[in-house]
């Protein structure tokens, strides 16, 4: 199944008054990533939402924090799907710094419709996953 990288570098912005990367901040590096994610596949969340008229939301998130991220260290946020249904989609997430895993997360996605009902995965998303 499909997988991607996404090296991002830690700003000030991202972190406490002690250069440590505030911990949600955590979740904005994955989301950052499955974006780049959908793009790698020549799609985007604006093109599925108008031409496929979907959206992919965050149904669930679970995050385990195993190393502190500090100021200015650059990260890979490395992605995987590791199920598919009907309507959602499974992936994990770890976040690394210089090949130690600082984070590891599962993130449970549906696609809805605009008025937030689940809706069947388009058939070009799930080609392009496998």
């Amino acid at each position: 199944m499909l997988k991607g990288e996404f090296k991002i570098k830690i700003y000030y912005e991202d972190t406490d008054s002690g250069g440590v990367v505030y911990y949600a901040n955590y979740l904005k590096f994955l989301e950052r990533a499955r974006t780049e994610m959908i793009s790698s596949l020549g799609l985007s969340n604006r093109k599925l939402l108008y031409d496929y008229k979907i959206l992919i939301i965050v149904k669930s998130c679970k995050i385990e924090y195993k190393k502190p991220l500090m100021l200015e260290d650059l990260i890979v946020v490395k992605s995987k799907i590791k199920s598919i249904s009907k309507s959602s989609f499974v992936m994990e997430q770890l976040i690394e710094k210089n090949g130690i895993l600082a984070s590891e997360s599962e993130v449970v996605l549906v696609t809805v419709n605009s008025s937030g009902k689940p809706v069947k995965i388009p058939d070009i998303l799930l080609k392009k996953f496998n």
